[in-house]
């Protein structure tokens, strides 16, 4: 209980001080004119003034309010490496108990985990926060149990108490971590691309640790490359990619005896592979409508580099015409055809028969070709059903179909087979056209090359479920046969038209290998902490997906068909890093975040971007392995920290409960008092 003296005037304060003015002028008038009792007038007016402004004894009950004191956790990935979990519960309950016996001491506990989308131990931002849910004149003193190791030093808050690292980690620890310095996001298919890595060593490296490291390299999942390299140096690497699209490079260091974590000792680089040029070989038998459909499609995209010629004239064909009027140059057949024809990426076979013009020798050479890994197209023409075929050339032995020599002159709707319904080429063409219930709204064909399908896969049939589109993979290469050459009625827009653009596209971009038209993969796609599994088979099934998570826990994840021939599956990742999928034979990799997160950049426990701030607030660094520290009361602006102890404020915070005011005295006493006095006065002022 504490008692105060209060005032609450009977008048306004002015007119309390034009009162105070008055009663001096009386008692200075009184002085000069002689009178003896002029001090007991003045006494009687201070009385008078006194009871005008009314003072009273205020008494309030007050209530103690314990001291906060706040504790920040450290609960980041970068927490849960060697002993520091076992470190963290030990220094929490001993910390509870030590706030426990400080008494009228209360023990806020807040813990922080990694940040969202990588960013790292928001450490500062979680103590700012605690810090503002406090009242101020009741905060004695903040403690962080963590590493020291934070990612939000901007975020510091402006703090009057003591505050105080509790660190974990030890002395002696180390740590090695695979760093990528330059890597492009995309890169042509064939040309080196150039990327730049750097492994570091932290901490107290052993002398037993040499300057060089071993790295495996790994692409797409696949088998590892060993390498030995140099420790603190910058690697430049040469990679050539292997195929289009996303190229997943994964750099390794096995685990050095000693180190804290190899959770930074992987990194993985992703890379689309794209092509510079496609380089395609249009060969046309003869001039026909469907043609130009050929040679627009290719010239349509400005990455195609088109080489076409057409068989207008035999060689054997004598009409008179003179030399003069004939071809100015000779067509370069056996530079195309022997001396460059690696370097295309798709030959185009336009009904093309046998005319003399290119030799057995160029069309063995062609289909060597296609088994090492090139790809032809044979859109077939009724040439291809008579003795002229190409079928009965060095490419029959590659060939998917053979033709029974009947071409059938007759309208029919293209349909889309079964195992259609599930190869990328052809799945879903039904969209890219108005249709109902009954099928596809496409315009018909008018002709078919009668074919007898010996291998392959058939996508596409015509009338009595015969063979249209057969694809099929020969050696290292592709070979697609298509039984019509009519498809140019689908670009005149021939009773509604069809896919064509669509369908020849794909089809040329499966022959030229690319990954998003595999007919069995396996592909990761993440965004955020989730992941979007697709398996795409040509089977009725699969199994379930075994996804292997940073730390090498297993998941089997079954998958869902959302489309013939496509299932799916959605995947949430509980940690970021580099996860592996398979199923059956197909296998993939997907990152989620960096492969190393931002928690794992440094992993040794450190003070230094703490240091500042704690020597300002006058609070200290205490290491857990040294033990846990003693905790003291200590006074404001006096040292809170020492060998073996740490010190909080105390802050005598407290709320009123209750205030009682009573006058010093009633009004009646100050008017007797008042009166006596001026009595006295003037009995003094007359007997003289």
């Amino acid at each position: 209980m504490t008692g105060t003296v209060t005032f609450d005037p009977l008048l306004e304060w002015p007119l309390v001080w034009a009162v105070l003015g008055l009663i001096a002028l009386y008692v200075l008038m009184a002085f000069m004119r002689g009178l003896s009792g002029w001090w007991l007038r003045g006494l009687a007016g201070m009385l008078l003034l006194l009871a005008l402004v009314n003072p009273s004894l205020q008494r309030e009950e007050r209530a103690p309010l314990a001291d906060i004191t706040i504790l920040v956790v450290d609960g980041s990935a970068s927490q849960s490496v060697a002993d520091r979990p076992q470190q963290v519960q030990r220094a929490l309950a001993a910390i509870e108990s030590e706030i426990a016996g400080l008494g009228e001491t209360e023990l806020r506990t807040v813990t922080v985990g990694d940040g969202e989308d990588n960013q790292g131990t928001l450490l500062m931002s979680a103590l700012s926060e605690a810090i503002a849910e406090v009242p101020q004149a009741r905060l004695a003193g903040a403690f962080l149990l963590s590493d020291g190791l934070l990612h939000d030093p901007d975020r510091i808050p402006d703090i009057s108490v003591p505050l105080h690292l509790l660190m974990t980690g030890r002395e002696g620890d180390w740590d090695r971590r695979l760093r990528v310095v330059n890597a492009p996001a995309f890169a042509i298919l064939g040309e080196p691309v150039k990327l730049r890595l750097r492994i570091e060593d932290q901490g107290a490296v052993p002398e037993t640790v040499n300057g060089l490291a071993e790295l495996l390299i790994a692409v797409d999942g696949g088998e590892a490359d060993s390498y030995s390299v140099p420790v603190g140096e910058d690697l430049d690497l040469s990679v050539t990619l292997a195929h289009g699209g996303i190229n997943v490079i994964q750099f390794i260091l096995p685990e050095a005896e000693g180190e804290l974590t190899d959770r930074n000792n992987a990194a993985v680089v992703q890379i689309n592979g794209v092509r510079d040029r496609l380089r395609v070989l249009l060969v046309s038998g003869e001039p026909h409508p469907g043609e130009r459909t050929w040679r627009n499609l290719l010239k349509s995209d400005s990455s195609v580099d088109l080489v076409h010629f057409t068989i207008l004239r035999p060689p054997g064909k004598q009409d008179g015409t003179p030399v003069s009027e004939l071809s100015l140059i000779s067509f370069p057949t056996r530079e195309l055809f022997i001396d460059k024809i690696e370097e295309f990426d798709l030959i185009i076979f336009d009904r093309y028969k046998r005319r003399g013009i290119l030799p057995t020798l160029y069309l063995e050479n062609v289909r060597r070709y296609v088994e090492d890994g090139g790809a032809v197209l044979l859109a077939a023409g009724p040439d291809f059903a008579q003795a002229s075929s190409l079928y009965r050339t060095p490419l029959g032995e590659i060939m998917p179909a053979r033709p029974t020599s009947i071409v059938l002159e007759d309208g029919y709707l293209p349909e889309i087979t079964e195992l259609g319904q599930r190869h990328p080429v052809t799945a879903g063409l039904e969209s890219y056209a108005a249709g109902d219930e009954a099928g596809p709204g496409w315009g018909r064909w008018l002709r078919l090359i009668d074919l007898e399908a010996t291998g392959g896969t058939t996508v596409m049939r015509g009338m009595e479920d015969r063979p249209l589109l057969v694809l099929d993979r020969v050696g290292d290469g592709r070979f697609a046969l298509l039984g019509s050459d009519h498809a140019w009625l689908w670009t005149r827009g021939f009773e509604g038209g069809g896919p064509q653009l669509e369908l020849l596209r794909r089809l040329a971009h499966w022959m030229m290998k690319e990954p998003d038209l595999e007919e069995e993969a396996l592909t990761a796609a993440a965004e955020g902490q989730t992941m979007t599994v697709v398996r795409r088979t040509l089977g009725d099934g699969v199994g379930n997906v075994e996804v292997t998570a940073p730390d090498g826990t297993v998941v089997s994840v079954p998958l869902k068909e959302s489309r013939p021939g496509r299932f799916e599956a959605i995947v949430e990742g509980q940690e970021l890093g580099l996860y592996r999928l398979k199923e059956g034979d197909e296998e993939a990799v997907v990152v989620l975040g960096p492969a190393a997160p931002r928690e794992f950049e440094q992993t040794v426990a450190s003070s230094s971007e703490l240091a500042s701030v704690i020597k300002a607030t006058r609070g200290g660094v205490a290491r857990l392995e040294d033990g846990i520290p003693d905790l003291r009361r200590v006074r404001t602006g006096r040292p809170a920290a020492g060998r073996g102890w740490l010190g909080i404020t105390p802050r005598e915070a407290y709320v009123t409960t209750d205030v009682t005011v009573l006058p010093l005295a009633p009004a009646w006493l100050f008017l007797l008092m008042g009166s006596l006095l001026v009595i006295g006065a003037w009995l003094r002022e007359g007997r003289r």
